[in-house]
């Protein structure tokens, strides 16, 4: 929790330290540093990276250190739980659900260091392999879900945040990071309080898939995210 809070002032303190700044770097230089980060994550953790065809071949699942690379978006995708629902969502607009952990995958002497917790909304009272004691008072953002309204249209996925307790405030847009769109292709979210049975995934996403920050600063970031049905 702690790491989480500093994470968060690490954020802010960014922009103003950023906004008075320039190192030099070039936006190709920048982009090489990403993905020497992404390559470097991957060999550290020993992700298996399997092609999207191979992905389609599993029924569109993965193993449990698998994830398939789309190679359009640059996202890696790992599928811990496809969730309960019928199936996969089809056109039309819907209320989502979501607790996430965001974590760092690049070292930012000036804003972050690799592996901190940046920002995050993971309930602990319901997440496996956490202990937490009874007297611990938790922060509000801890007690409810990101909430977003997604709307489908064959292809096409957008979404907003109607209800946010850390997105919105840390990064100042009601827009939903596209990277988190691109498992609603794929899994089947319904309504549950059960950690078990929500739609739970992790994912490598880089910058231009991510969180304004990340688009404006060229840095990826790792997510758990759980993916729910709201009312």
């Amino acid at each position: 929790m702690k790491r989480i809070k500093e994470g968060i002032a690490a954020l802010f303190l960014a922009a103003l330290f950023l906004s008075s700044c320039d190192d030099g770097k070039t936006y190709a230089e920048y982009r090489d540093d990403e993905i020497d980060a992404i390559e470097s994550w991957i060999y550290t953790h020993n992700y298996q990276i399997i092609s999207e065809s191979d992905f389609y071949a599993q029924d569109t699942m993965t193993a449990e250190n698998q994830f398939v690379l789309f190679e359009e978006s640059g996202i890696y995708m790992n599928i811990i739980e496809k969730g309960k629902g019928e199936s996969v969502l089809p056109d039309g607009s819907y209320a989502i659900l979501s607790r996430y952990f965001e974590i760092a995958m690049q070292e930012r002497d000036e804003m972050f260091h690799l592996g901190d917790t940046l920002t995050g909304n993971m309930n602990l009272l319901n997440y496996p392999g956490y202990i937490v004691d009874s007297s611990w008072s938790l922060p509000m953002y801890m007690l409810h879900p990101e909430e977003y309204k997604v709307t489908i249209n064959g292809t096409s996925y957008s979404a907003a945040f109607t209800s946010s307790y850390i997105m919105y405030p840390v990064y100042g847009t009601t827009s939903v990071p596209t990277g988190w769109l691109l498992p609603l292709h794929y899994i089947k979210p319904s309504r549950t309080a059960s950690s078990d049975d929500v739609a739970r995934v992790r994912l490598l996403i880089p910058h231009a898939e991510g969180t304004a920050n990340a688009v404006k600063y060229v840095y990826p970031c790792y997510y758990e995210i759980t993916y729910s049905l709201g009312k």
